[in-house]
C-alpha cells in the first residue's frame, strides 16, 4: 500500500480548510443533496464529500457509508489531493498502490474510485467530492462532468459559510472564527505532542482620536489599510481577525513565541513606517501588541487569548508602540 504524500503547500492547505469552520460540525441538507445526486448520477453505492485534516479524512456528507471518518493515511482521497482535475482508480485490485489497502481488503470494498478535489478560491485543495463502487467500472465523460459542477457546488456553499464568518469592512476573520482555529490548534498539539503555535492581540493606538477628528469614514479607511498591512506582513499560514472596534487578533501556526514576536515586531514596524491619506491629510497609525504562546494547560481558547490581552495591555502601559510577550 502507498500512503498519500503531504501536497507542498501542506500547512497553507490547513490553514485554509481550518478557516471554512466546517470540520466536525452536523450534517446539512444542502451538502446531503448533492451527495445524493452524485451518487445517482454516477450510479455508485458511495458518495463522500471528503475533508483531508492533518491525519484523517473527515466526511461532511456521506451515502453508502456508516463511518464518519478514517484515517488519511489509508485515504484515496489523500492522493487525489495531489491531482489536478481529478483522480481515477478503475480496478483498486490491480493497481499497486492500492491492492492491500484496507479499503480495498475489508469494507467498504472499493474498487471503482473517483475525487474531485475540491479548490478553494485562495488555492489549495481541502478535499474532495468522490464517488466510489465496490465493482471495477468506468465513467461517461459528460458524466465525470456533471460531477466536477457538483464539486464546484460544494465549495460554493463553503464560501457561503465563509462570508458568515468574515468581517465585511476589512475581509479578516470575526471574533467566532478566532475562537474555533484556536480551538482547532489547541487539538492539532495535542495530537502532537511538540508542536505549538502562538496567538497576538493587536489595538491600534489613539484610534478614537481619529474618529472623533476626521470621521467613522476616515476610521474605516485606516482599519482597512491596517488590515491590507497585517496580510502584506503574514505568512500563508497565519490568520488575521477582527476582534471588534480597533482592535485584531492574529494566529502564527506552528510559531513559538520567539518567532511570533518577531513577527509581531515587523507588523508593527511596517505600520509605524506608512502613511495613510485622509482627505489632504497623511496621517499615522500606530499599534500596541500583546504575543502568547499555547500551553499544554490551555484547555480553552479564553486563557490564551486572556494572556495576549494581558501583554497588550502592558504594551499600552509601557507607552504604547511597542510589542510585549506573555509573562
Amino acid at each position: 500500500m502507498l500512503e498519500p504524500a503531504l501536497p507542498p503547500d501542506e500547512i497553507e492547505r490547513l490553514q485554509a480548510l481550518y478557516r471554512y469552520d466546517v470540520l466536525d460540525t452536523p450534517a446539512e441538507e444542502v451538502f446531503d443533496r448533492i451527495t445524493r445526486v452524485a451518487s445517482a448520477l454516477a450510479e455508485v453505492p458511495i458518495c463522500l464529500i471528503s475533508l483531508i485534516d492533518g491525519d484523517r479524512q473527515w466526511f461532511k456528507s456521506k451515502v453508502g457509508l456508516d463511518v464518519r471518518e478514517t484515517p488519511r493515511s489509508i485515504s484515496f482521497c489523500g492522493h487525489a489531493l495531489l491531482e489536478d482535475g481529478h483522480f481515477i482508480v478503475s480496478d483498486a485490485t490491480k493497481d499497486a498502490r492500492f491492492a492491500d489497502n484496507p479499503l480495498v481488503t475489508g469494507g467498504p470494498g472499493i474498487r471503482y474510485y473517483m475525487g474531485i478535489p475540491l479548490e478553494v478560491p485562495e488555492g489549495p485543495k481541502i478535499g474532495t467530492l468522490c464517488v466510489i463502487d465496490r465493482e471495477p467500472r468506468e465513467l461517461s465523460e459528460s458524466t465525470k462532468a456533471c460531477l466536477h459542477d457538483l464539486a464546484m457546488m460544494v465549495v460554493r456553499e463553503m464560501e457561503l459559510r465563509m462570508a458568515a464568518t468574515t468581517d465585511a469592512l476589512t475581509g479578516a476573520l470575526n471574533r467566532r472564527m478566532s475562537l474555533r482555529l484556536i480551538s482547532q490548534e489547541t487539538s492539532r498539539c495535542a495530537r502532537n505532542p511538540g508542536q505549538t503555535f502562538s496567538f497576538a492581540m493587536l489595538d491600534l493606538d489613539r484610534f478614537k482620536a481619529i474618529n472623533d477628528t476626521w470621521g467613522h469614514d476616515a476610521g474605516d479607511l485606516v482599519l482597512e489599510s491596517v488590515a491590507r498591512a497585517c496580510h502584506s506582513c503574514l505568512r500563508g499560514q497565519d490568520t488575521l481577525f477582527r476582534l471588534g472596534g480597533e482592535e485584531f487578533g492574529i494566529l502564527f501556526t506552528d510559531t513559538p513565541m520567539a518567532e511570533a514576536a518577531e513577527a509581531a515586531e515587523r507588523i508593527r514596524a511596517f505600520l509605524a513606517d506608512q502613511s495613510i491619506l485622509i482627505g489632504t491629510e497623511m496621517i499615522s497609525v500606530t499599534a500596541s501588541i500583546g504575543v502568547a504562546e499555547h500551553r499544554e494547560d490551555d484547555v480553552a481558547p479564553p486563557a490564551l487569548v486572556a494572556r495576549a490581552d494581558k501583554a497588550l495591555y502592558e504594551a499600552k502601559n509601557q507607552g504604547r508602540n511597542r510589542v510585549q510577550v506573555a509573562g
